[in-house]
């Protein structure tokens, strides 16, 4: 089965903790983090993630496109995200696919239940992107360790000496 992971972005960058920091200086800032962090989640998990932000915070031009792999959403102006969610609940919703709504609206994930997608409220979404940093970080962890004993040389004397310590013959 298929999943989408379909993510109300602003209403995620107003509640998480390091977005929230990042926003207090730059709202372009925070709403990228939050792009970059779900990509790194849409390649670990293997789930399709599409962000969608309304217009209420910027000029709503309502386009769309990908970045980092992870399709971005910008509604149209008087457009709300939770609108525009809805609506691809609906389009993306079948039998072989399961949709997610990252969000921690009550409401929309009321709306979102009763249209037959799955709600995943901002903290647990965070949990899960907690688990995929840390499986990131343990995944370059053992690359680099691989790294360095395939690139430790040695010459071909001090070989033979170990060799000969190993055999307990020097």
């Amino acid at each position: 089965m298929k999943e989408i992971v379909l993510v109300d972005g602003y209403n995620i960058v107003g509640d998480w903790p390091e977005l929230k920091k990042v926003k207090e200086h730059s709202l372009i800032e925070a709403r990228d983090l939050l792009i970059e962090k779900m990509a790194e989640y849409q390649a670990v998990t293997g789930r399709r993630v599409i962000i969608v932000f309304d217009a209420h915070m910027v000029k709503g031009t309502g386009s769309n496109h990908s970045q980092h792999r992870v399709e971005v959403v910008y509604t149209r102006q008087r457009e709300t995200a939770d609108e525009r969610i809805e609506k691809l609940v609906t389009q993306l919703k079948n039998i072989e696919t399961q949709v997610y709504v990252a969000t921690s609206d009550y409401v929309e994930q009321s709306v979102t239940f009763g249209s037959g997608g799955l709600r995943t409220s901002a903290r647990e979404l965070r949990i899960q992107m907690n688990d995929v940093e840390q499986h990131i970080s343990k995944s370059v962890s053992q690359v680099k360790k691989e790294t360095q004993h395939k690139n430790f040389v040695i010459s071909k004397e001090v070989a033979e000496f170990f060799d000969k310590w190993r055999r307990n013959d020097g």
